[in-house]
């Protein structure tokens, strides 16, 4: 019973439907960890930490996450919302922690904004530009010899 379920959950949503499930769960959750139990320090955030606590930023990754969760039922086509909305949380935190190595406030936060660039943005990018479904090559047929 369970894999039925399981087969008919991913026969709705498709392979793009399902990337956007799992990215809306994770960027919800990551949200939920800074409004539970937020770090008392945040190296390289201090752009963020500046303008209100890590527990109000944490709304930018749940909502964005919960955005994202939804836009993985729409039909296909229309879960463009879903891809750029997931964009958002990582672009803030990368452009924080740019911010803070040109400052000289976090010399470790370049790694950490290309981390958040090519692991977040990038596989995000690259995953919205996937087909829902690729159709393979039609097999050429073989061509008859004129010594036959």
């Amino acid at each position: 019973m369970p894999r039925r379920a399981a087969r008919r959950l991913y026969k709705t949503l498709g392979r793009r439907g399902t990337f956007l499930l799992i990215l809306g769960t994770g960027k919800t959750c990551w949200g939920v960890s800074f409004l539970v139990a937020p770090p008392p320090e945040a190296p390289g955030l201090e752009l963020l930490t500046d303008l209100c606590s890590l527990r109000h930023w944490s709304w930018l990754w749940i909502v964005c996450g919960l955005i994202t969760f939804t836009s993985a039922f729409l039909p296909i086509g229309r879960d463009k919302l879903g891809f750029s909305t997931a964009l958002i949380p990582p672009t803030v935190w990368a452009i924080a922690y740019t911010y803070a190595v040109l400052t000289g406030e976090y010399s470790r936060g370049g790694f950490v904004a290309i981390w958040y660039l090519t692991s977040h943005c990038g596989v995000i990018m690259w995953a919205a530009t996937v087909p829902e479904y690729s159709v393979p090559r039609a097999p050429r047929s073989a061509r008859r010899g004129k010594g036959a």
